[in-house]
């Protein structure tokens, strides 16, 4: 049987009101990465998977509902990552559950899904008028959108990426990407953020290339790896950061960053999301 037959994803489910963590369902890194030609013992790049929750809720000891705003961080060494679905599914479980504390709510969602990831994740709950989560700032790079490039490649082509001759360190950054579901189809929408070091990168080559995910199908996590390894393997830069900050779907985001090297700078939410 196809292991994405296994999912939730793309089928009616029903919605669970109270604490049900076997919701919660994995899907192995490894089943993209194999064909990346990446090997799990030898992980070509650091990163993280952020996750943004906005529909989070649950009943104090009292009955009375609460909210918050949620982010979580799976680091990319995983050996899985959460099907979307599923944690939709298993945050909405919590709505008519009781819980003493925003700290053990907290706790219990730390621990469920790093049953489910095979390692350590950071999870934070925070009031809705926290203004942590109102800032949208500005990408600090040049957006590639402007560019009066033609267009007819809507199938993923690695082969676009070009580079140039000279030395640089910028950031590139597009708001038109757009990738579909691996299951369901349904589109993706996301601003990807390239910051490299070495030489130049082509940018209407970067632009065509990023808009040739349009009907490709494949998870969040997924395409910022392809991402990252075909600039990598083609283009091999010096430094390199790929960053998708995709829009949220059903109270959720993902923003899945890979990186050459620890020190790392992920960009904040945007308005979109």
């Amino acid at each position: 049987m196809d292991w994405k037959e296994s999912l939730a994803l793309g089928k009616a489910t029903d919605y669970v009101s109270t604490y049900t963590p076997s919701l919660l369902q994995a899907v192995p890194r490894q089943y993209n990465r194999e064909h990346l030609g990446i090997s799990a013992n030898n992980l070509p790049f650091k990163g993280h998977d952020l996750w943004h929750g906005y529909e989070v809720s649950w009943l104090n000891n009292k009955g009375k509902p609460q909210v918050a705003l949620l982010k979580l961080t799976v680091p990319c060494d995983t050996p899985n990552i959460v099907e979307s679905k599923s944690f939709k599914l298993y945050l909405n479980s919590l709505n008519q559950s009781r819980f003493g504390s925003v700290e053990q709510v907290s706790e219990c969602i730390a621990a469920d899904i790093q049953q489910v990831v095979g390692g350590a994740v950071t999870v934070i709950l925070g009031p809705v008028h926290d203004t942590r989560w109102q800032s949208y700032p500005n990408i600090d790079g040049c957006c590639l959108d402007g560019l009066d490039i033609e267009v007819d490649a809507y199938q993923y082509e690695p082969g676009l990426l070009k580079r140039g001759v000279e030395k640089v360190s910028e950031v590139l950054y597009s708001h038109l990407f757009k990738s579909n579901c691996l299951v369901t189809h349904q589109p993706d929408w996301a601003t990807v953020v390239i910051d490299y070091q070495g030489t130049e990168i082509d940018h209407e080559s970067l632009l065509r290339y990023l808009i040739s995910y349009r009907m490709h199908n494949e998870f969040h996590e997924q395409c910022v790896e392809r991402i990252y390894s075909d600039i990598m393997q083609r283009l091999k830069p010096e430094y390199l950061m790929v960053q998708a900050l995709f829009t949220r779907r059903g109270g959720l985001d993902i923003c899945p960053v890979r990186a050459s090297a620890l020190d790392f700078s992920p960009m904040s939410r945007q308005i979109r999301q």
